[in-house]
């Protein structure tokens, strides 16, 4: 039964992509296919036309991410309400996240048999509430995963620090595994609006193919405007770009 309601879940969480992907957008597909492959040629080493001029791109030793970088317009940040919002993505558009997991010992033992990086109570508490080691520490990774029964001890351990850096651990509950859950956050694409009316929110990788950058920048385009009070009149521009390579305009 609990295998029924799991597939059940995963199908409806599939409609709902499906839905977010396909409906309301107002991208063009011309551009935006466009626009993906330039990426691709850039990262390549190939030369594309930037603003009217050829420009050579540089093959990379490493996988190159792929940004959506969203200006919104008619937007005001102190006055208006801030929103944060996440959606799992199909796929991982960021495998070499370092996660660190603050665990149980349940949770302890399944990050060392998988190599993941863990530390326990006992470990945060040799910190000490020593600022500046904690953020040296956080410094580190790119996000936390937490045991439910740690979670509520990270203010008292480790003060505002992971907060400000905006990187306070996602929950584990007891029932999770701690590996599959840091897997996770790997495909979660985040929208959080700061003091500042520019987002950027990584939608790929080099390694995927340009269907599914494709999928992914509708996904999360569609997704930001449902969380926006008049959502696609609040957005002004979009782009897309590799670490590494200039951006391309896909909304204008």
């Amino acid at each position: 039964k609990k295998r029924t309601q799991g597939r059940e879940k995963r199908h409806d969480r599939t409609q709902q992509e499906t839905r977010l992907a396909s409906s309301m957008s107002k991208l063009n597909k011309d551009i935006l296919s466009q626009a993906i492959d330039d990426c691709y040629a850039f990262s390549a080493g190939e030369a594309i036309m930037i603003d009217g001029e050829e420009v050579k791109g540089k093959k990379r030793n490493f996988v190159e991410t792929i940004d959506l970088q969203i200006a919104l317009k008619n937007y005001d940040p102190t006055r208006d309400k801030r929103f944060t919002g996440s959606i799992k993505l199909p796929q991982a558009v960021r495998p070499n996240m370092k996660i660190c997991i603050l665990g149980n010992a349940v949770h302890a033992e399944q990050a060392q048999n998988a190599g993941v990086d863990c530390m326990t109570v006992d470990d945060l508490k040799k910190f000490n509430k020593n600022k500046k080691l904690i953020k040296k520490w956080a410094k580190k990774y790119d996000a936390f995963v937490a045991s439910d029964t740690i979670i509520r001890q990270i203010p008292r351990l480790l003060g505002p620090a992971l907060t400000k850096a905006g990187k306070f651990p996602t929950l584990c509950t007891s029932s999770e595994n701690a590996v599959e859950k840091a897997e996770e956050i790997k495909t979660i694409a985040k929208f959080q609006m700061k003091k500042v009316t520019c987002l950027n929110v990584s939608v790929g990788n080099m390694n995927m193919s340009k269907d599914e950058v494709r999928y992914n920048v509708q996904l999360c385009s569609n997704f930001l405007t449902s969380l926006l009070k008049k959502n696609w009149q609040n957005i002004g521009k979009m782009y897309i770009h590799s670490t590494m390579g200039p951006s391309q305009q896909i909304y204008f």
